[in-house]
């Protein structure tokens, strides 16, 4: 095991079960809370935006020693002058936050890297950032970050950990594959679970033939303007009924009857520019995932050549340990140690502009076109989970 790298969290709250814990809980406390098996990255610093009377982040700076800071600043310098960290990882999820008129909360996932960027311009040196999630909630933000990263040559991570957990079954798409349709399940509040949603879409879409190129247009259908389109020909009703051939559990009734009057189910329509085909099936008030069986999250593919879809389900570990985020903390670790992504953060760019767009769509009810989202990049063979599961747990 090397020496591990210190770093500093910046949370904007921890309790038990929020992001911060799920995440720096596990460099804290090992990948299974039992103090075995560390990742080689030290947390020595934390600085949180709020403190609910749930609080840990107290308690646990005393168990374990770091520093809990009055500013960003000082987490990453511990006040000497200079960086005192060789990475951040910025946890902007959950807190008492605004909501604007579309919807998004928002979190201050900007103001968490600016206020880092700052210290790495004042110290003239700066380290990998880790930011969970999507970059931000409004476009304008999260393409800041990504074009400020780029300035001032800081290595740039984000995302769900959705792309990185373990499959079932086990797929893997070719880079250049012949996918011509894609189909995700989802389930969920819109913004925050529709997010992972559309990660599992594009870690798959992103390796069709020529690699990415972006997304002209977001539509949201609701109601029976969902399954009108499908019959039109606007999604394929066979890849949904692909997805939902590795639900556990579900309500019972007919699928389309069910979310057609469900007041929170959606279709997303997602137009790529090359003519790519994507949906995200929201089906709220169908699914019924619950603890221990995998969540709802499902990929189904069409291969052009293939008469029958290619599916899998992204296995959401849980309750404890989660360990879908250890697999996330593998790629953060690589990347504090390397000073290099472990994939492209134009994955995220993308994402984040989709469900910008798809937040405008459902709260104006109308199609959003993206020209801003001509955002190009490659696939790269980063490994998703394998092997066997932890068992989940109590705490």
């Amino acid at each position: 095991m090397p020496d591990p790298k210190p770093v500093a969290a910046v949370v904007t709250e921890y309790r038990r079960w929020s992001h911060a814990d799920v995440i720096v809980g596990k460099l804290l406390e090992g990948p299974l809370y039992d103090g075995k098996n560390l990742l080689p990255l030290k947390v020595v610093s934390m600085y949180v935006d709020q403190f609910p009377k749930t609080d840990m982040s107290r308690d646990l700076a005393k168990k374990h020693g770091f520093k809990i800071c009055a500013s960003i600043d000082e987490a990453l310098t511990l006040g000497t002058g200079k960086l005192a960290v060789a990475g951040v990882l910025n946890i902007g999820e959950h807190g008492d936050y605004p909501t604007n008129a579309a919807g998004q909360i928002l979190y201050p996932r900007r103001r968490f890297f600016e206020e880092a960027c700052k210290t790495f311009v004042r110290v003239k040196q700066a380290v990998p950032v880790f930011n969970d999630k999507h970059l931000a909630a409004p476009w304008a933000d999260g393409k800041w970050m990504y074009d400020r990263a780029r300035e001032l040559g800081v290595p740039l991570l984000a995302g769900s950990s959705v792309p990185v957990t373990w499959r079932k079954p086990d797929l893997t798409l070719a880079k250049n594959s012949a996918l011509t349709e894609a189909v995700v399940l989802g389930y969920g509040p819109a913004e925050a679970y529709g997010f992972h949603a559309l990660e599992g879409l594009q870690c798959m879409a992103e390796r069709r033939a020529g690699g990415e190129t972006g997304v002209a247009a977001v539509s949201v259908l609701t109601g029976e303007a969902m399954w009108k389109a499908c019959d039109a020909g606007a999604f394929s009703r066979e890849l949904v009924e692909e997805t939902l051939k590795h639900l556990i559990a579900h309500a019972a009734g007919d699928y389309r009857t069910i979310t057609a009057k469900a007041a929170d189910a959606a279709v997303w329509l997602i137009e790529y520019r090359d003519g790519f085909k994507g949906a995200v099936a929201m089906l709220n008030g169908y699914v019924h995932e619950g603890e221990g069986d995998g969540g709802a999250f499902i990929f189904a593919g069409r291969l052009k050549g293939q008469a029958k879809p290619v599916s899998c389900k992204f296995y959401l570990q849980g309750p404890d340990p989660f360990a879908h985020f250890t697999q996330q903390l593998r790629g953060v670790e690589f990347m504090v140690r390397t000073g290099h992504a472990p994939y492209p953060v134009e994955r995220t760019l993308l994402t984040t502009g989709v469900v910008d767009a798809v937040m405008a769509s459902r709260h104006t009810g109308k199609r959003v076109e993206t020209p801003h989202l001509k955002i190009a990049y490659a696939p790269v063979d980063w490994p998703h989970g394998v092997g066997e599961i932890p068992k989940t747990f109590k705490r």
